[in-house]
């Protein structure tokens, strides 16, 4: 289930970076009891299916005010437990003056509270039963160059990591055109233009853009720097890149003498032009980058959040010149969030590839895509449009010292925003294509206990295996505040050719309900709620209400 995992773990970690990070109200979120003392089952509605607790942990740097504050707000720990510029170091105290263990002894933070905190971490730790006959600790970070008796040099990269990390790679890879052509017109004839590719039919090929060769591995300990496929951002949650794959080599060794490759590295625009030409087809690359904000850390002229939307290093126009010397164009994007496809309706671009960040076999990953021993599956977390102004927001182009924002998105953010305002987005949130196609029917809204069951079929009506991610929207009654349709559920459903399944998508009190401020709780508005299930916030193919 590996799109899905993919999905959610996007959606946690952009609530953890929420309530982390943000202020709330003038008061920052560790600080603020009404925020912070919620487990997160209730604030951000996390299922663990455990009932255990869960514990409040800060961000690096996110935790300001005075270790009573954040203590006595619900934080329980908090990381790295220094001060590093931007915050932190609450719980230690200034040069090991104050801090937790002060206000504790003064009274400030009750034992009853020291108690808890303790209580709700190592609640996790016995949860995963670390108190017997766990892995012991085997690698010192602090020591990166192998020495000293914690580093026991554990070979973790395996073949079952290796094929882990090669289909996660396939798996998040969104296939957003495929303008395809078969020998004979049919789904099941060999492919003539577009996707998958048919290995016995190219005997010239051309790879063209920076994108697709090595990546300079002399950028700091943090990767800040964009010269070669980009396989992750930069910044404290980078990683090594020793073992990547990148596209060239993998391409390569797996056509092998079955076509002549013609390949233009750089993103100078004649050369990838005269490598494309007249080839059978032509796969060029482009990215955009970021990574973690830092003065010390700017990457072409970006610091940290990138500039625009554009695709650094001039790739839209790359992608077009090429396009305009090759019949049978496929652009592959990474990046790490929506840029420019204006280029996108171009007649000789027969395929699209959003790979996003697909890590160290982006080579692997992406041949099998291509190729189609992977059927694309992925969909897109986010919208894709044309402009800045059409997402609803403002870029802060000098986030320096600790800026006031005000959100006055408040909820529509992203598909929210551009359902209210009637904008049609190149490509919308949840959108992906794949080389088969699904069929939806039999919706059904039944109850059980205060939750609603959604039940519907989806049924493979294509010529290859595949897998559809179906998509449960929820419509507010009229009046509740809510945007047009929010999402609340979606699935992983593979199927085999003419195959059917059955998909259930619960829907929990919480799902339909709203915060009600004077209240200080969840409440279900009163009225008719209506359900849109589909393949994108577009593509809806079923309707019902409750």
């Amino acid at each position: 289930m590996l799109s899905k995992t993919l999905v959610l773990f996007a959606v946690v970690s952009q609530a953890f970076a929420q309530f982390t990070l943000r202020s709330w109200d003038d008061a920052y979120a560790l600080a603020n009891a009404t925020v912070a003392q919620l487990t997160l089952d209730e604030k951000i509605g996390i299922v663990t299916g455990t009932g255990q607790l869960n514990s409040n942990l800060s961000d690096w740097g996110a935790t300001h005010d005075s270790a009573a504050d954040n203590a006595n707000a619900g934080l329980d720990m908090e990381q790295p437990g220094d001060y590093i510029v931007i915050g932190g170091g609450t719980f230690a105290g200034l040069l090991g003056i104050g801090g937790l263990k002060a206000n504790v002894n003064s009274g400030t933070v009750t034992q009853e509270r020291l108690n808890q905190m303790v209580s709700r971490i190592l609640a996790a730790w016995y949860r995963l039963g670390q108190d017997s006959g766990y892995p012991p600790v085997n690698f010192d970070s602090q020591k990166p160059d192998g020495s000293g008796p914690r580093n026991l040099r554990v070979n973790v990269h395996t073949a079952e990591h290796i094929a882990l990390v090669r289909e996660i790679g396939s798996a998040s890879a969104v296939l957003l055109k495929n303008n395809r052509t078969t020998t004979d017109g049919s789904p099941t004839g060999t492919t003539v233009r577009g996707l998958p590719l048919a290995q016995s039919r190219i005997k010239t090929m051309a790879i063209v853009g920076q994108d697709a060769k090595m990546p300079n591995q002399d950028c700091g300990d943090l990767n800040e720097c964009n010269d070669g496929t980009m396989s992750v951002g930069w910044g404290s949650g980078s990683n090594s890149l020793e073992f990547i794959v990148p596209p060239i080599d993998a391409i390569t060794s797996f056509v092998g003498s079955s076509a002549t490759i013609t390949s233009s590295l750089t993103n100078d625009l004649d050369d990838g032009a005269e490598a494309a030409q007249g080839k059978d087809v032509c796969l060029v690359f482009a990215n955009a980058m970021s990574g973690e904000l830092g003065f010390y850390n700017i990457v072409v002229g970006n610091e940290g959040d990138r500039n625009d939307l554009a695709l650094w290093f001039k790739g839209g126009s790359l992608i077009e010149r090429v396009a305009g010397v090759c019949s049978n164009t496929i652009a592959v994007v990474h990046s790490v969030g929506p840029v420019s496809f204006s280029w996108s309706n171009h007649p000789n671009i027969t395929g699209i590839i959003y790979a996003g960040a697909p890590g160290e076999q982006t080579g692997p990953s992406l041949v099998d895509v291509l190729y189609g021993a992977y059927n694309p599956s992925g969909r897109l977390p986010f919208s894709i449009a044309d402009n800045e102004n059409d997402y609803g927001t403002t870029i802060l182009y000098n986030s320096a010292g600790f800026p006031d924002i005000n959100y006055t998105e408040k909820l529509l953010l992203d598909y929210r925003y551009m359902d209210v305002h009637n904008i049609n987005p190149r490509f919308e949130f949840g959108f992906g294509l794949s080389y088969t196609t699904f069929g939806y029917s039999g919706l059904s809204i039944t109850n059980s206990g205060s939750s609603k069951i959604v039940s519907f079929k989806v049924t493979n009506t294509g010529s290859i295996p595949g897998t559809e991610i179906p998509q449960l929207y929820l419509g507010y009654p009229s009046g509740a505040g809510e945007p047009p349709k929010v999402l609340r559920g979606f699935d992983e459903v593979s199927l085999a050719v003419g195959a059917s399944s059955t998909v259930q998508i619960t829907l929990r009190q919480r799902d339909f309900s709203i915060w009600d401020t004077p209240s200080q709780s969840y409440i279900r508005p009163s009225g008719t709620f209506n359900v849109y299930v589909g393949a994108s916030i577009k593509d809806v193919r079923l309707t019902g209400s409750f």
